[in-house]
C-alpha cells in the first residue's frame, strides 16, 4: 500500500498490511473470520453439521436464549407498531451532537449549505485532521437509516487526506441539520405489492476539482427502502437491507 499523502516519506517506502482494510474484496471473510474467533473466546461454539443417511442435520452445541423482538443494535433503535418497523438512531445522535458540541446551535434545514461547492486546496488547512476524520467516519454511521445524508458522506469524505478550514464549516453544518430532525429514519413496511422501484439522478461535472459527475440512487421494495447509494470517481456511500 503507497503511504497516504501528507506524510513525510524521502525513501519512497510502501506500508505493509497487516489486516484487510474496508472496501478491498477479502474484506467479508476476515470479517466473519475475526467474528467466529471472538464468538469462539466468549463461551460459544459452531453448529456443526451431522450427515446421517440421506438428510443433513444440524446439532447445536450451546444453547441460545431468545430475547423476544430486537429493539437496539448497534446503535440502531427498532420501534414496531402497526404501520411497520421504523429505525432509527436517536441515542447515536445524541452523541454525535456532544462530540461536535454543537447542542445549543441553530438546527440548519439542509444538510450542506445550498449551492456548496468544496475544493480539495481551497482555504488555511485544518489544525487538528483526525477531528475531521472522527466525525466524517461518525457521519457515515448515520446512513445506516438516513439516505437523506448520503450524498453529504461522500461529499466530506473526499478530503479526509487534507482536511481544510472550509471542509469542517461544511462538515459542522451537518449535525445541525440533523439536530432537527432527530427522531427521522426508515420505515419498513409491508405491501400487497411488493413492487421493486428505482429512482435515480445525476449533475453533470459538477466536481471543480476533477471534473466529474455525481450519482444517487434509492431502490424500494414496495414502499421500503432497501438500499441507496451516492458515488463520484470511486467514492461511495451504500447501504443495503
Amino acid at each position: 500500500m503507497k503511504v497516504p499523502e501528507g506524510l513525510p516519506n524521502p525513501h519512497q517506502k510502501v506500508c505493509l498490511l497487516e489486516k484487510s482494510l474496508y472496501g478491498l474484496k477479502q474484506d467479508s471473510r476476515q470479517w466473519f473470520a475475526k467474528l467466529v474467533h471472538e464468538l469462539l473466546l466468549q463461551g460459544f461454539a459452531q453448529i456443526l453439521p451431522v450427515l446421517l443417511s440421506s438428510k443433513v442435520t444440524f446439532i447445536p452445541l450451546l444453547a441460545i436464549k431468545d430475547l423476544g423482538k430486537m429493539h437496539y443494535f448497534l446503535g440502531i433503535e427498532i420501534g414496531y407498531s402497526s404501520s411497520g418497523i421504523c429505525m432509527t438512531q436517536k441515542k447515536f445522535t445524541s452523541e454525535i451532537l456532544q462530540c461536535s458540541k454543537l447542542t445549543n446551535t441553530k438546527s440548519a434545514v439542509t444538510p450542506l449549505p445550498l449551492c456548496l461547492k468544496l475544493q480539495a486546496n481551497e482555504g488555511a488547512l485544518y489544525p487538528d485532521p483526525e477531528y475531521y476524520r472522527m466525525m466524517v467516519c461518525k457521519l457515515n454511521f448515520w446512513t445506516h437509516t438516513r439516505p437523506d445524508l448520503a450524498y453529504t458522506v461522500q461529499t466530506l469524505s473526499q478530503f479526509l487526506h487534507s482536511p481544510r478550514d472550509p471542509h469542517v464549516q461544511a462538515l459542522h453544518h451537518t449535525p445541525r441539520y440533523v439536530q432537527g430532525t432527530v427522531g427521522q429514519g426508515i420505515l419498513l413496511c409491508g405491501s400487497t405489492q411488493p413492487i421493486l422501484q428505482a429512482y435515480s439522478d445525476s449533475d453533470w461535472a459538477s466536481c471543480l476539482d476533477s471534473r466529474r459527475s455525481n450519482t444517487g440512487y434509492i431502490m424500494m421494495l414496495g414502499n421500503s427502502p432497501i438500499s441507496w447509494k451516492s458515488k463520484k470517481q470511486g467514492i461511495v456511500s451504500c447501504w443495503k437491507y
